[in-house]
Parts: C-alpha cells; structure tokens; sequence
C-alpha cells in the first residue's frame, strides 16, 4: 500500500485513516467525507511536508454538540472538500489524549473567554495554535446561535486564504501565544518555592476563603453553586463534607457555624441532584451537569468518572446524615457501576452513554434524551389509568410535556417530559386518597413497569466501550468505600462492591500494566490495549483505588501495588525545580515512538470533572507515609503542595484537593491499626445496634471484628487525609505465611509493625499513630507590627525551643522570649485588638481579611477578625502567622506607627500586597485576550461558539 508521503509534492491526497483507531468516538467518524487523520507522526509530518495548516478536532462520545457538528458539517462534502485540499484534519478522542485536549482547551478559553466540546484549533506543522473554537453551525444548520454567528465554511475559507496570503504573521503570532502559553503554565509552580523551607506547610486559614468562596455562590433555592449549566462538581461537594468531619483544630479556625452550613450546602444539592431530572430515575446513574438551575433537564451523556465520583459523595454524605435519600442514591450508582451496560463482562468498566439515540428501533434519526423522556400518553398506556396519574404526579409528567421552549432549540422534546421527583408518597397519599404504603408500591411497579418497557421498545444510547486506566482507578475507589458502608448495612452488596473493584484490578493487572518496567498503558478495548502510555491520572487515580481497596480488605497487596505505581510516578512525571521536587506533570517524560505528546508538558493542580492530579497524588503520598511510616512521602506530599502555593494563596477555592492535604500535613495523619492476634475462627451472633435494614444478627469471623473496629475508631475521618486504617496479621501460625497473611508485605515494609507479636496470650488490639508535620510543633514565631498603642508589645527574633506533642495535646504556644505571655494576657491582647477593629480603629491588611471584607479604605472587617481572635485564643498566633502572607494593622487616619520597616514583616512567608479576586481565566488570560483578531487582517476575525460539549 502506498504511504501518504509518497505521493507528489503537489499536494497528499488524503485517506480517512480512522479505522486504525482504538477510540469509538475517532472510529465514529471513518465515514465522513472529511479524510481524517490520527495525532502520529505520520499526519503531523505531512502537514510540514505540504506546509498545511492542521485543522484538529477534539470531542467524546457522549458529547451532543460534537455529533450534532458531524452531522453539520464532517458529514457535507463542501466542508470535506475544503478541508482535504487545504488542512491536514486531525481528528483527537479528548478521554484518550487529555494532555492534548489540555493545551488547545487553555488557548480557546484565554481567547475566547470560554470552552467546551467540540474543540476546534487551526494550527501551523509546528502545532502551535493559530485560531480556535468550540461549536459552528454547519452548512443548512437549523441551531440557533444569532444572527451574528459565522458559519463554518465561512470560517475555513477565511483561515485558508490568511494562511495563504499572510503565513508569517500568522507563525509569529502561533509563536507568541506559544510563548506566553508555555509561561502562564509554569507561572506560580516555581517562581516562589524557594522561599518555602521544605518543613513549612500552607495555613488551614485557606479552608474558610474557600468556604467563603463556595457560600457567596450558593443557590439556597436548588442547591449547587452558581447559574446554569450547573455541573455536580463531587470534588468541592466533598471539601464541603470534609469540613464537617475535621478534626476540632479545623473547627476551630474555620468555625463550628460556618463547618455546619458547608455540610448543609452540600446535603442539600445532593438530596436535590437526586430528586432532579438529572438522575435516571427509572434505570441508574447520573447524566453529566444540568442545563437548568433547578437541576430539572439535563444533558443526557452518562460518564463513568461522573458515577464514580458521585458514588463516593453520597457515601461520605450519607456517613455524616444518614438520610434515607442519600443512601438511596449511593444505591442507585452502585447498582449501575456493577451491572450493564457501564460494567464489561471481563472486568473493568467501560466510558459512558451517549447523550443521543433512536426513539425506536425503527427511527433513523438519533434525538437527544430519546431513551429518557416520556409522553404522558405513553406513560398512560403503559401504567394503566389507576397507576398513571399517581406516577405522572410523583415525577412531574405533563400533557403538554415539562421542557421549556428556550431550552429546545431541535424540538425534540415536544410533548415530553423529563422525570424528576415532584412530590413525595405522603403527599401524594393525601391527593389520592390513597395510604402510604400502596403509594410506594405503585411508584415501584410503575418504575419497573416502564424499566421494561424502555429496554423492550427503545434504542439504547451507544456505549463507549474503551476501558480507561484513571476512571476505572475512580470506580474502584468509589466501589471499595460503598463496600464498607454495605458492611454495615447488607453484606451482600458490599462483597458484589469489592468483587466488582477486584476484577477490575486484576484486569488492569493483566491486560494494561507493564509488569517489568511498572508502567500503564492508559486505554483497552476490543481485545487488546491501545498505544497511549498512561497518563499522570491514571497513576494517581488507580493507586487512589487501590488504597481505598487496601482499606476496605486490608490486604497488602493492594497497598504494594498502589507504591509501585507512585515510585513510577516518581520517576516519571515529577517536576522539578533544581533538583527540588515541585509537583507531577500530566504527561511522562518520554511517549510512545510515532505518538508526539503535546506542546509542551502541563502541571495541574485545579478541580475539574475529574479530580486535580496533583491534588490526588499529595493525598496518596500523605495515606502512604503514614500506612508505610515513611517520611519521604510526605515531604514529597508537602513539596507538591507548596509548588502550587503561589496560585492556591489566590484562589484556594480552586485547589480544594491539595487543601485536604494541606489540612493533613498541618494537623497531622492519624494511624489506626488493628492488630490481629487471635485464632481465625467465628464467633457467635454480634449484635448490629440500629440497622437501617433490619438485617438479622450474623456470625462474624474474629478477622473481620478487628477491622470493625478499626474503622469504627477511624470515624467520619476516614473521607479526608487526616486519618488512615491498617490491620496486621501477628498471629504465631502466620507470622511467616506469605500467602495467607495478607500483611506479610507490610509488616517487611513498615518498620514499626516488624516487632509486633500476639502478646501472651494472643488477643486483639487496636494501636494508634500520629503523624505530624514539623511545621505544626510549637506554631509560628509570634510576630506582631501594630499601631501604637499596643507598642509595648514588640517583635523579636528570638524562638523558644520546639517540642513534639502528643497526639491528644493542643499546640503549645510559641512566644517572643522578651515577652513571656500566659493565657491570660494572650486572652487580654486578643479582647484589645477585638476592641479596636470593631470601633473602627484599626484593620487588618492581609489578603484573606480583604477578600472578606471586599471594601475600600481602613474600615473594620469583623468576619475576618473573628477568625483572627479565634487562632490567637487557641494557638497563640496573630494573623501574620495565622495566614499565608503579611498582615498590617495600620490606625485608620494615621500613618502606621509600628516597630520595623511595614509592610514587610518578619516571618518566613513573603509580604503579600491583598489582591481582590477575580475569576481565574480573566486573570490568567487577559494579556492573551483578542491576541488571535489582532494578528488576522482586517475582516479575518470571526464569531467563535460557546457551546459546552
């Protein structure tokens, strides 16, 4: 067969090549006109060769506006024929290659000032962007966008004649952006990690900022965070909870109020996501995010890491609130991460669920929601005249359907209805007339009823069936925390959750590790892998899986593998600074020979549909020092932190995974193990206390009471990086068992388990561990700059010696030596400064009290003093330790009178001048922004979409 480089230089004529390709999304497109190439060599080499300009589109799956621009426009041959004799068109499945989505996405976004899917981006043979978008109309398109929209073709035959007629204004433009690209991403990752001594740890302050951020957008009507679309977001909904479950020291700085209204913020858009029309209430699992506030109409795609994470949510709220809706939920996902279609018969589980499909079997044109939505006609005809008006009424089913005419720019939705909860069965029981109890019942047959019906007489939505590394790491995890709740609840559920996590371990064993090297390869289907090595999240999201495995089985096997992939990690992916460790990159440092890997390599540390990277990675690191007692870990936990500090201190609402660390290192990891000494055999009947279910007493083996115990010491902890559980096998019979100890690896690698034994005589024991930071022993130096009238109170140098507390000791209190304060007078300052701010007097200058307070001038900000007054009562510390950078207090009229040189204060973190906030991609991007327009000749620019994916 020919190569496409063999063909004359006056121009490739292309092939479609997309058959050759793993993904389901990429092969979807073989058939299109377009002549589609794959991110190689091959193509990229082409487009230098013929010096064309590559256009790439990237998208997934589910994504309703990535098929509706296939039908649009990859499917017209006017747009096919443009494309193939002027672009080399690249087509990119984002789950496959984030790190490549991750690039173009930061660029669109900084032009735009918006993104989503699909992703489109002209760039030169040096993949440098050019010009990008989302979503454009198509030639014939029926979607509404404005009369100012510019088509597609309009937008391809202008970027055909620029390239043409100024090529080199265009590279230097690329080249700019480039520039610029590649600096805003190693921006606040370096620049001040050298002024952090590798013991410093950022302050638990910056929970509240966060919280602060987080309430200020909270919808009190529907729950979530913001206006429409509204995403599930489980990363901050779990910050959220986390707050509620910390340790007092947390409480007390952050506020038992303020902990409480962030558990009730996150209850609340949980019970009303679960409600809401964004949960399949007739089969399982959640859709994607929600185009309306009230969670009422969604976008229909299904995703696996979406499930996952909500799973791992609900279980975290329902431990917190035992509220009988939550618990519902985590059954509903549970239910559908271990059955079809989202579970493959040979282990792992596979991508998600389109968004689109065939109202019948005989339809032909796919409709968004189509296997979802109901008419109340059909809903009639399949319940029957008693039943149906009782379940039209529960779910919120109308005549003239429940989706509002803005909201369905296709029609597709005419006389149709998406299902979400209206009322309850106690309402519903008053309407009708009817008891309680029938209500339920005909609610459960009319939900089995229409089960049926939709699987017999509807199109299933087409499956992505790839196996993804990170997302199975997800569902793992997710699956190994339900299993220890089910313990308590339904033991036969909880063993189906662990064997569902089990084999998918043991398929990602088998068919995607590199057992030799210890590497991953990042995607399977169809019987074999494809050549994607994995990527940073599938390391850190599987060895997420795998702890949360070792601690919902304790077997060390699962811990074993979880340290082999961090030391690839390690190896592979750390960013360094000098030779200081400063984070993970997404990419490893090599890729695969013919895969060129992207631009340049990204480092991230903020939430977005799937968990931050380093955010998962610092949190493994900190369970595997305190599991392995090794300190290593979590300097390089603390290290990867504060290489992000410059951009948390700014909007620490963006980095809510590397908080909990942050909290974890601050207040120390707390090791619970339980030591198993006794004879494995099975003891009588244990009594359960309250069970939910009703579940009659069981034998329980002596083993498993160990681990009860162990988890039940553990508490609600056990959902944030302050508390970790272990179980060490010392019984005399298994001490040098390899195979049935299933701590045998853990007691060779943990040195303070090698000594264990069974006592005499052998029993059962519980022993507990606390790991603290160095950071946290004896606090800050106390250093205060204040106005005049509390000059007698003057800074120094001088540090008492630090000493180790217990683990049940409060901080002790680090004071000048020239002034040895006792409680009382601690208490007496901090009553004075309280004084001051309220009257107006005085102000604190740092940059969380001028968030909070958000107001010009030296005016009081008490939220933020109270905060002040708190940490100063309980730890001894003012807020220029209290906080991450430099705080002032300045007399109102007067010039600040205070010992020193202010602002600059005499601590080790470096004077911050307070900074309002701002969102993020304006801030990061504003010296990018209308940079691509400006280089276009005049009449170039065009309208670039926004619509999300």
């Amino acid at each position: 067969m020919q190569s496409q480089h063999d063909i004359p230089d006056a121009g490739p004529k292309l092939v479609n090549r997309l058959a050759q390709s793993k993904s389901p999304y990429v092969r979807g497109h073989m058939n299109n006109p377009v002549a589609w190439q794959l991110w190689d060599t091959e193509a990229i080499n082409l487009a230098k060769k013929y010096n064309r300009m590559i256009f790439l589109s990237i998208g997934y799956s589910a994504c309703h506006w990535c098929h509706v621009m296939e039908k649009e426009s990859f499917m017209s041959p006017e747009v096919a024929a443009i494309l193939n004799e002027s672009f080399i068109p690249i087509k990119v499945d984002r789950e496959e290659r984030p790190d490549i989505d991750d690039i173009y996405m930061n660029y669109v976004q900084a032009t735009t000032g918006s993104g989503g899917w699909p992703l489109n981006v002209f760039l030169t043979p040096a993949l440098e962007p050019v010009f990008g978008g989302t979503y454009w109309p198509g030639p014939n398109s029926t979607t509404l966008l404005g009369p100012d929209t510019t088509g597609f073709v309009e937008i391809l035959e202008k970027l055909r004649d620029v390239w043409q007629t100024q090529q080199q204004r265009c590279l230097e433009s690329a080249k700019d952006i480039t520039k610029q690209l590649r600096e805003f991403a190693e921006e606040g990752t370096h620049s001040q990690h050298e002024e952090r001594d590798d013991d410093e740890d950022l302050d638990i302050e910056l929970l509240e900022e966060a919280y602060q951020h987080f309430a200020s957008r909270y919808d009190s009507i529907n729950g979530g965070f913001g206006r429409a679309p509204k995403f599930p977001t489980p990363s901050n909904l779990t910050f959220l909870l986390r707050l509620g479950a910390y340790p007092s020291q947390v409480t007390d700085i952050v506020g038992q109020e303020e902990c409480e209204k962030a558990t009730a913020m996150a209850v609340t858009t949980l019970v009303n996501m679960a409600r809401g029309g964004i949960r399949d209430h007739i089969g399982h699992g959640f859709s994607r995010y929600s185009v309306t506030t009230d969670w009422s109409l969604p976008h229909f795609e299904k995703m696996l890491h979406d499930q996952a994470q909500l799973l791992d949510t609900y279980v975290d709220a329902f431990r917190l609130t035992h509220d009988p809706e939550l618990l519902g939920a985590v059954y509903d996902l549970a239910a559908y991460l271990t059955s079809e279609p989202l579970q493959s018969p040979t282990g792992g589980f596979f991508s998600s669920e389109d968004a689109d499909s065939f109202p019948s079997p005989n339809d032909t044109e796919k409709r968004e929601g189509a296997f979802y939505v109901w008419s109340l006609k059909e809903l009639t005809q399949v319940l029957g005249p008693r039943d149906a008006p009782v379940c039209a009424r529960h779910w919120g089913v109308l005549p003239d359907g429940n989706v509002a005419a803005e909201y369905d720019p296709h029609d597709e939705f005419m006389n149709q209805n998406v299902l979400s909860i209206r009322a309850t069965p106690s309402k519903l029981a008053k309407e009708f007339g009817l008891s309680e109890e029938e209500v339920v019942k005909i609610i459960k047959g009319g939900k089995q009823k229409l089960h049926d019906y939709r699987e017999k007489t509807r199109g299933r939505p087409d499956l992505d069936d790839k196996i993804i590394v990170g997302w199975n790491g997800l569902a793992i995890g997710a699956l190994a925390k339900c299993s220890v709740l089910f313990e308590e609840i339904e033991s036969s559920k909880a063993l189906q959750c662990r064997e569902a996590g089990a084999r998918a371990i043991s398929f990602i064993k088998e068919n995607l590790f590199d057992k030799a090297e210890g590497r991953l390869w990042r995607i399977y289907r169809d019987g074999s892998r494809g050549d994607t090595p994995g990527l940073a999240d599938d390391y850190a999201y599987l060895a997420s899986g795998l702890l949360d495995m070792y601690e919902a089985t304790f077997d060390d096997s699962y811990l074993q593998f979880a340290e082999r992939l961090q030391k690839y990690l390690n190896d592979n992916f750390l960013a360094k600074t000098g030779s200081t460790p400063a984070g993970y990159y997404n990419t490893p440092a090599s890729m695969t020979p013919g895969m060129p890997g992207p631009l340049f390599r990204l480092k991230t540390g903020t939430e977005s549909a799937t968990p931050s990277v380093n955010g998962v990675i610092a949190r493994n690191l900190l369970r595997l020092a305190a599991l392995l007692d090794d300190d290593s870990y979590r300097t390089l936990a603390r290290q990867t932190c504060n290489s992000f500090a410059v951009e948390i201190m700014q909007h620490p609402f963006l980095f809510v995974g590397l908080l909990d660390v942050i909290v974890g290192l601050q207040i120390g990891t707390r090791t619970i193990t339980g030591v198993f000494g006794t004879s494995d055999i099975t003891h009588d009947p244990v009594p359960r206390g309250d069970s939910l279910l009703g579940r009659r007493d069981e034998p329980v083996a002596a083993r498993d009471l160990v681990a009860r115990r162990v988890r039940s010491e553990a508490g609600t902890g056990f959902c944030s990086s302050t508390v970790v559980a272990s179980l060490v096998d010392v019984r005399p019979s298994h001490r040098k068992d390899f195979v049935g100890n299933q701590s045998f690896w853990l007691k060779g690698r943990n040195p303070l388990y090698k000594d264990l034994d069974a006592a005499d005589p052998p029993k059962n024991y519980l022993l507990s561990g606390h790991s603290r930071s160095p950071s946290f022993v004896a606090g800050s130096q106390w250093t205060l700059v204040m106005p005049s009238v509390m000059a007698d109170v003057m800074p120094t140098d001088g540090r008492e010696p630090r000493t180790e507390p217990g683990p049940d000791q409060q901080r002790p209190i680090s004071r000048p030596k020239a002034h040895q304060w006792d409680d009382r007078r601690v208490s007496e300052f901090a009553d004075s400064m309280d004084s001051l701010v309220r009257q107006g007097s005085i102000r604190c200058l740092c940059t969380l009290c001028t968030i909070v307070g958000s107001s010009p001038g030296w005016v009081p900000v008490v939220p933020g003093w109270n905060r002040h007054r708190s940490a100063i009562l309980t730890r001894g510390i003012n807020c220029v330790s209290a906080h991450f950078g430099a705080a002032m207090v300045k007399q109102r009229v007067q010039q600040p009178q205070c010992p020193g040189d202010p602002p600059v204060i005499n601590v080790k973190n470096r004077a911050v001048q307070a900074d309002s906030p701002e969102p993020v991609p304006e801030r990061r991007w504003a010296s990018l922004r209308g940079q691509p327009k400006a280089k276009f000749p005049s009449g170039a620019a065009v309208a670039v979409g926004n619509l999300p994916g």
